[in-house]
């Protein structure tokens, strides 16, 4: 009789709510470890997503970074150019008065000393040109082109096809492939033949 109490009391001390409240927490903790990894995991993921992110960043900083040196190395090459362009300008006048004085000087012919000193004068200046990329622009017998040459009058000819520069009466030039001053010319246009009717009597 005295065993089936013992036995009673300890069925009972099992079922109570403090035997329940302890088997809980003894569950909660056997979770822990669980939780704690799962945590763990997403937090080390969440850092690999921020490194893929910065690393994306820094490249695309970077890519950019690399197209800025190039396109001021660019602009910095295209203004060492042309940056003596205005100074070219104002030597064409000069070139231009030197070729009238040659050609003055040959009509008359009076004094060679001072035609082959102008003469030696303007192949300096020429040479000077090419030295940096000045060079004249092509025009006499060449089709008509607007980006390269100034008409500034037409003659009837057949003797070259339509629009063809017959005659330069200032030279154009160019710095490198830019225009600095357009080829002043005279363009030919076709010959309008007369036809002649016949009157009747």
């Amino acid at each position: 009789m005295a065993n089936e109490k013992k036995k009673k009391i300890e069925t009972e001390n099992e079922d109570s709510p403090k035997n329940e409240a302890e088997k809980a927490k003894t569950k909660d903790d056997s979770d822990k470890p669980a939780k704690k990894d799962t945590s763990e995991k997403e937090g080390i993921n969440e850092l690999k997503e921020q490194l893929l992110f910065e690393k994306d960043r820094v490249l695309r900083l970077s890519a950019e970074f690399e197209n800025y040196k190039k396109r001021k190395q660019r602009e910095l090459d295209e203004f060492k150019k042309f940056a003596n362009e205005t100074v070219f300008r104002q030597f064409l006048t000069v070139v231009d008065n030197l070729e009238r004085a040659i050609l003055s000087a040959e009509e008359v012919s009076e004094d060679d000393g001072l035609l082959e000193g102008v003469k030696l004068t303007y192949k300096d200046i020429i040479k000077l040109f090419e030295t940096f990329n000045v060079k004249p622009v092509e025009a006499e017998n060449k089709p008509f082109d607007p980006n390269f040459h100034q008409a500034v009058n037409q003659e009837s000819t057949d003797e070259v096809p339509e629009n063809t520069v017959i005659t330069v009466l200032q030279k154009g030039y160019l710095l490198h492939d830019r225009l600095i001053r357009p080829a002043m010319v005279v363009v030919s246009k076709k010959t309008e033949k007369k036809t002649e009717k016949t009157k009747e009597n």
